[in-house]
């Protein structure tokens, strides 16, 4: 690293890159800008290039990844765009939605891409000075592995950009999958010279039992590699931060007054992290249905957000969906569509521009008063409003359809109907709907939980990231940290 990053000059970039997809990068960069807000810093999360289909709605009217919206929460920032210059939201296999600085630009297939990356680079490097001007602190997550080779030419996500910015980079594991020893040091071999030297370190993630037995190991690693382990972060349990992209696990109910919630695991689902107040209700029995499952009795169906309504829709159909709902509705259970799932419920989707492929039109599930057309503009916007029951909400929009309603709205939002509604089954456009304890309260009540529990989501969402940023302070070894970066945070 140059001598021009080993003092505090306009910002200080710190990089966390992982061996694995799901190592903790995200996880690591939340800890820290928690840690540093503390410390009186002003930190910033930033992640060059994101590629997921859960995604935020910021103050300036763009989208980035869900991810980089809760590291900013961590850091007691609003989120930006800048914090997430490139979001890919994959389309097909092999495509994917291109949203540069918030917006989307273009649809393209991965070889196409690939050549558009030194374009996109550029927007990265905006983005990133722009930051640098207004902070202290940019505590950047990378993507996937550095050690990718495949994707190593015209990177933007891992080194390339570390390269780029000229910024040290620590690089976590995570001991839980097995290997971590060989994930570490094979990374770090297959690391260019320069790239090694910018290493200040390890992180080991979610270890189980006495570390004792693990310290052979680590005195090994740091003896082969020449580079410090910084942090064993122990395994936490029962811990919960909004998923990037995976989808969560099922959850059972902790009451003996329970209610069964189930929603389809859609080949292209969006924003799933709508149902982590539901999943970690202590009333909730939570499930996800994957292809070719059971489709299991249940209190409420819930229709998720979708990149790709229409595909998903025939997927539903094929998958038994279509008919399990008329039987659901006809034993007496309620229905929820959001956003592309309230698309679903309607009666028809009109494709003319061809957003989703070459399909013109669709027939809907024909549950509610809804025609749907997809525009190519998207809309993206931060909303608050009340439930038909009076209940608070809080939450955004994301979605091309416009929709013409012919129903009872399901809500008011910013003082318009929104939604439609029916004795058995509602939709809406809202994302986060259940994220208000007032309206998750009421969606339960309405869906047969007669007596509701006390659960405030926003407080835990907090409560778990003081805990994440605990467990991360107390294990790392901060004098080896700053030894490595040459200077102190």
């Amino acid at each position: 690293m140059t001598a021009a990053k080993t003092a505090f000059s306009a910002a200080n970039t710190l990089m966390v890159q992982g061996t694995t997809s799901d190592a903790g990068k995200s996880v690591m960069v939340a800890a820290l800008c928690r840690i540093f807000k503390r410390r009186g810093k002003k930190v910033v999360p930033f992640k060059p290039q994101n590629m997921a289909l859960n995604s935020a709605v910021t103050a300036d009217g763009g989208e980035i990844g869900r991810a980089q919206a809760v590291q900013a929460q961590a850091a007691g920032v609003a989120p930006h765009t800048d914090m997430n210059p490139v979001l890919l939201k994959p389309t097909t296999d092999i495509g994917a939605q291109v949203i540069i600085h918030g917006k989307a630009i273009s649809q393209m297939q991965a070889q196409q891409y690939h050549h558009y990356k030194t374009t996109a680079m550029a927007a990265v490097l905006e983005s990133h000075q722009r930051l640098s001007k207004t902070y202290e602190l940019i505590v950047v997550e990378g993507a996937g592995s550095p050690a990718e080779i495949n994707l190593r030419d015209r990177d933007i996500a891992n080194m390339g950009f570390a390269e780029a910015v000229d910024c040290p980079v620590i690089i976590i594991a995570d001991i839980d999958r097995g290997g971590v020893f060989a994930h570490l040091v094979g990374t770090l071999e297959l690391l260019s010279a320069s790239e090694q030297e910018r290493v200040v370190g390890f992180v080991i993630n979610r270890f189980r039992g006495d570390i004792a037995l693990l310290q052979s190991g680590l005195d090994w690693l740091e003896q082969r590699t020449g580079k410090p382990v910084l942090a064993v972060v122990p395994y936490l349990q029962g811990f919960h931060l909004e998923a990037e992209d995976a989808l969560t696990g099922n959850m059972s109910a902790e009451s003996d007054t329970s209610i069964k919630v189930i929603v389809p695991a859609l080949p292209r689902i969006s924003n799933h992290t709508d149902f982590d107040a539901l999943r970690l209700h202590p009333q909730v029995e939570f499930e996800f249905i994957g292809p070719n499952q059971a489709i299991p009795a249940a209190d409420l169906i819930v229709l998720p957000g979708s990149k790709s309504v229409c595909a998903d829709l025939q997927w539903l159909r094929d998958n038994g969906w279509e008919a399990a709902i008329q039987k659901h509705l006809r034993y007496g259970g309620k229905v929820i569509g959001i956003c592309g799932g309230l698309q679903m419920l309607g009666q028809n989707i009109y494709d003319p521009d061809g957003i989703e492929g070459t399909i013109k039109s669709t027939q809907g599930l024909h549950w509610l008063p809804v025609n749907t057309t997809l525009y190519p503009e998207k809309q993206l916007i931060n909303v608050e409003g009340q439930l038909w029951s009076g209940a608070k909400v809080q939450g955004y929009e994301i979605h091309a359809g416009i929709s013409d309603i012919e129903a009872q709205p399901m809500l008011t939002i910013n003082g318009k109907a929104e939604g439609a509604r029916t004795e058995q089954v509602m939709g809406t456009y809202l994302h986060g709907l259940f994220d208000s304890e007032e309206a998750l309260h009421d969606l339960l009540q309405w869906a047969g939980l007669a007596q509701v529990e006390h659960f405030d989501y926003a407080a835990l969402k907090e409560r778990e990231i003081d805990r994440l940023a605990d467990a991360v302070d107390e294990s790392m070894d901060w004098e080896k940290l700053y030894k490595g970066l040459g200077y102190s945070l």
